[in-house]
């Protein structure tokens, strides 16, 4: 608890700074009528959400679900992070989001629902009470105006308060979102936790359904059956729209080489895609209605006014400021251990939550790498042979770059080269663009595992891919 309150002081301190910043400059003439009627157009906006609002009449927790205890409640930073008035869809200081994804069937509760007994098989029930399928650490920050989602894998060894080292998704099905709060921030150096979510998987489809599906592009073939839960996946590779049920199919896919983690790269994905197709500022009067579809499906201790800030936030932020990270680790070796388990690095875990969360650095030791130690994948996305990159990889390795491979290539078409930071060393990626000179910056986790830069070749390589020759011939 006292690193949580510890941390939950520098975000209070961070929210004294941002509504600190003053406004000393005098708009000019043309300038003032430009946010005059820019203002108009937000009041009219923010009239007609308020308007909706009012009309969905819920209390002032209207998606909480569970039952927590003071102490439970506790846990949580219990301070506004959204304004009054007309002000309640700003958001007013940075706040982490505990996100959960519930995947629930009969034998995981006591008491079951009627219609879900003496079937052939089990089916999803509409519960929290699980084991969380999905875990997600998200923060909003309005000072930085980033979007940081951390990704845990269900299978990630932790300690579990009263319960000892068991796989971090059991800690919902102990004690709840209190004890998985706990869990996660303990894991993650004592960061605070403000707010919970906890979605059903029945709820999942649902959303993507509202929000008008999703286009994406999936990776490869995939099928599989499962009878005994009636879960059958039917995908086939390529660029497509998927509705709501189809969607669910490619993030609960979970049968290739790489399980859990190969999953949280295809769920980095839709989340990507979904964010940047429908976060924009139409979404926020949506909001009412698409709670309505979803609510059953949902607890929260957020209430509607603190979501509609969240959204509003999302759907102003510009999407580079929007980073996906895994938490780092390595799967166990084979007797390692009595069950598989994601291994938790806590070297490097020090390391995102310095550079992401604002947690202060507990060692001299925390430093990030030079070019020399950092390994770099390669993944090609046009064709190209081994041969054709030979002019980028001795660019690479004349200015440092040591340990540099070529992976699997990347499925996806890419019109321009993602270099994407595995481990979330942002500034890393941006080295080897600017060494480069073409592509984009992500800092996501969808790239080579064992990476801690995946550059991932789109067709403007075409383009420079002379000027390598050039630039590395004898």
């Amino acid at each position: 608890m006292t690193s949580q309150k510890t941390s939950a002081a520098q975000q209070k301190a961070a929210k004294a700074k941002y509504k600190g910043k003053g406004q000393n400059s005098r708009p000019s003439k043309l300038g003032r009528w430009l946010w005059f009627a820019v203002g108009m157009g937000g009041i009219a906006i923010v009239s007609g959400l308020a308007g909706a609002l009012l009309a969905v009449s819920w209390e002032s927790t209207p998606l909480q679900q569970a039952q927590l205890s003071p102490q439970e409640e506790a846990v949580f930073d219990g301070d506004s992070i959204s304004g009054n008035g007309l002000q309640f869809s700003q958001l007013t200081r940075p706040v982490n989001i505990l996100l959960m994804g519930m995947s629930v069937l009969p034998p995981d509760v006591q008491n079951p629902p009627s219609d879900s007994k003496n079937l052939s098989y089990l089916p999803q029930i509409n519960s929290f009470d699980g084991l969380s399928d999905v875990m997600l650490l998200i923060k909003f920050d309005p000072e930085t105006k980033k979007i940081v989602m951390l990704s845990v894998p269900r299978d990630t060894r932790a300690e579990i308060e009263g319960y000892g080292v068991k796989k971090i998704n059991a800690a919902n099905a102990e004690g709840g979102p209190a004890l998985t709060a706990k869990t996660v921030s303990n894991l993650l150096g004592g960061v605070g936790i403000d707010r919970y979510i906890r979605i059903n998987v029945l709820g999942v489809s649902k959303l993507i359904e509202a929000l008008g599906g999703v286009n994406i592009y999936v990776p490869k073939n995939m099928k599989y059956r499962d009878d005994s839960q009636h879960l059958y996946i039917n995908l086939k590779a390529g660029q497509q729209h998927l509705n709501g049920e189809q969607a669910l199919q490619l993030l609960r896919y979970r049968h290739d080489e790489l399980g859990d983690i190969g999953r949280i790269q295809r769920q980095q994905m839709v989340l990507r895609s979904l964010i940047e197709q429908t976060l924009n500022p139409t979404t926020i009067t949506k909001l009412p209605d698409i709670l309505n579809v979803v609510k059953e499906n949902i607890d929260t201790n957020l209430s509607v006014e603190e979501l509609v800030a969240l959204v509003g936030f999302g759907s102003k932020i510009n999407r580079s400021n929007m980073q996906m990270l895994m938490l780092p680790g390595r799967f166990s070796d084979n007797h390692e251990f009595d069950a598989s388990y994601w291994v938790p690095d806590g070297r490097n875990i020090a390391k995102v939550m310095t550079q992401h969360f604002g947690l202060e650095a507990k060692t001299a030791e925390i430093s990030f790498a030079e070019p020399s130690h950092l390994r770099v994948a390669i993944q090609d996305s046009t064709g190209n042979n081994r041969s054709q990159l030979r002019p980028l990889i001795r660019t690479l390795e004349k200015a440092g770059y040591k340990n540099i491979f070529v992976s699997k290539p990347w499925g996806q078409p890419l019109d321009i080269t993602h270099i994407v930071a595995q481990q979330g060393d942002g500034d890393s990626a941006e080295s080897v663009r600017s060494l480069l000179g073409f592509g984009e910056v992500r800092v996501e986790s969808t790239g080579n595992i064992g990476s801690d830069i995946t550059i991932q070749i789109g067709k403007d390589w075409f383009q420079n891919q002379a000027i390598f020759q050039n630039s590395t011939s004898p």
